[in-house]
């Protein structure tokens, strides 16, 4: 097996005091490095990472990046906050650009659902076919993944009752939830193609299924995450998906193909997953059965530890162990707004546990 190497793209929210998202990256990532980026609208900042090979390495890009942003942001009066959902009203504005003009003009009101923040995990592949054998090993654990991740229950000012508000409306795009099982690289690609033929998607970097193959590099993406609430639980996801993703690749080496589980089937594990979170209970992909998610989650990190390294395995075991105590994203924000009964004090929360 080739080096294993992986990288976690971040989406924030820029907010004004009262929690409103503030149409402002421009002027937040004026002078910053270019793994600082711009996203669709203007009151999302991104955050890249570069290619890490180990957990220490991937936590000190992510406390560095999420430190400039905080503090790119407090220049101008503003706060980061890491949630998939702006908690309150939504004002979002598109950020200038003729590709976003055009893919506005092209969806149309799906538009009112692109101010939502995900957390997305690049592992390296040595070639597109590996990858389409790492995919669709992968595609069973995605609702594990976004139960472990789900951190965006409130829309509006109002509870949603998902965990994963975020995930529901990336759903409603017509290249949003899982992909199909794909053959071969060529027959991934054929269905891309369809789907660039009926005008679902308008480019690659336009294709929003769950896990995908790069566009732009040599790697599977899992985009199924709400965006990580800490930078501990965002290296946790990354240190999970590596690890699933070097499970694959010994179990294709040694000749084994994953189970095909149809796409119907993973978007109603996907639903139940969004809506109950950590919370609640999750399909574990082992056994077909219902199961509480922590259990579930117990059970990948099983799954991978075999092929968990550099410290890898004593991180996940601490970090999930620190989460399935204290709740996921979701029930933590929940807790705020139950001891309060005031969305500022939820902002407040957000901000902080952003900027830890």
């Amino acid at each position: 097996m080739s080096e294993r190497t992986f990288g976690v793209e971040e989406e924030f929210l820029l907010v004004d005091a009262e929690g409103r998202p503030a149409a402002a990256a421009p002027a937040v990532l004026r002078g910053s490095p270019e793994e600082l980026q711009p996203e669709l609208v203007t009151c999302q900042v991104e955050s890249v990472m570069p290619v890490c090979g180990d957990v220490d390495e991937l936590l000190g890009c992510l406390r560095d990046q999420r430190r400039q942003l905080v503090e790119g942001a407090a220049e101008k009066g503003l706060r980061l906050l890491a949630t998939g959902t702006p908690p309150v009203e939504d004002t979002a504005r598109l950020t200038p650009g003729a590709r976003y003009r055009r893919i506005a003009d092209h969806f149309r009101g799906l538009m009112d659902s692109v101010n939502v923040c995900g957390c997305h995990i690049h592992v390296g592949v040595p070639d597109r076919e590996t990858g389409i054998g790492v995919l669709n090993h992968l595609r069973p654990w995605l609702p594990v993944l976004l139960a472990l991740n789900a951190n965006s229950p409130f829309a509006e000012g109002a509870d949603t009752g998902y965990a994963s508000w975020r995930y529901l409306a990336m759903s409603r795009w017509p290249s949003g939830g899982p992909p199909p099982f794909a053959e071969s690289a060529e027959h991934y690609e054929s269905l891309v193609g369809d789907m660039a033929q009926s005008g679902a998607v308008l480019d690659p970097a336009n294709l929003y299924w769950d896990i995908r193959l790069s566009p732009r590099h040599p790697t599977v993406e899992v985009r199924v995450c709400d965006v990580a609430p800490t930078v501990e639980e965002a290296a946790l996801l990354a240190v999970l998906v590596d690890g699933l993703a070097a499970t694959a690749r010994a179990r294709l080496d040694s000749g084994e193909t994953a189970e095909p589980v149809s796409q119907d089937v993973l978007r109603a594990d996907l639903w139940r997953a969004a809506r109950d979170g950590l919370a609640g209970q999750c399909v574990d992909p082992r056994t077909r059965s219902l199961r509480p998610a922590g259990e579930t989650l117990l059970g990948l990190l099983d799954e991978v530890r075999p092929q968990l390294q550099d410290g890898a395995k004593e991180f996940a075991e601490q970090t999930l162990a620190d989460v399935l105590a204290r709740g996921g994203g979701a029930a933590r924000q929940r807790e705020v707004l139950a001891r309060n009964g005031d969305f500022a004090e939820v902002v407040a929360f957000l901000a902080g546990q952003t900027k830890a």
